[in-house]
């Protein structure tokens, strides 16, 4: 098989699995997403820009789902709206400032410390 036809298979189902994951579990597509944008070439630094880049539509159109059917109210959302976009532009701050060993660390333990919070429920 070409190498040009295993990328495209490879970026089908990290977009598939990323957007399953997403809309199941929240975010939670983001975890998937950087080490599957790395794999495809991209730097740390830009893995995970483009990580919240493929996670915006994903996540708003899950959230119109789960609104739509019932599942949310906005208004169970709206309190940390703007606490989260201002999260946001700490992050988008942090993310120039980080060198890619402190990215890939606090990455690494978030993923390991949601990973314990999961398993401990």
């Amino acid at each position: 098989m070409k190498t040009q036809s295993k990328e495209k298979i490879s970026v089908f189902w990290g977009g598939l699995l990323t957007g399953a994951v997403n809309g199941l579990l929240g975010a939670g597509g983001g975890m998937l997403a950087v080490p599957i944008l790395k794999k495809q070439g991209l730097k740390t630094k830009q893995a995970h820009a483009s990580s919240v880049a493929v996670i915006l539509p994903l996540s708003a159109f899950s959230a119109a789902m789960y609104l739509i059917n019932g599942k949310v109210g906005f208004s169970d959302a709206y309190a940390f709206m703007p606490w989260g976009l201002l999260g946001a532009a700490v992050g988008t701050f942090l993310l120039k400032k980080l060198s890619n060993k402190w990215l890939t660390a606090t990455f690494s333990a978030l993923m390991v410390w949601a990973g314990i919070r999961l398993w401990m429920k």
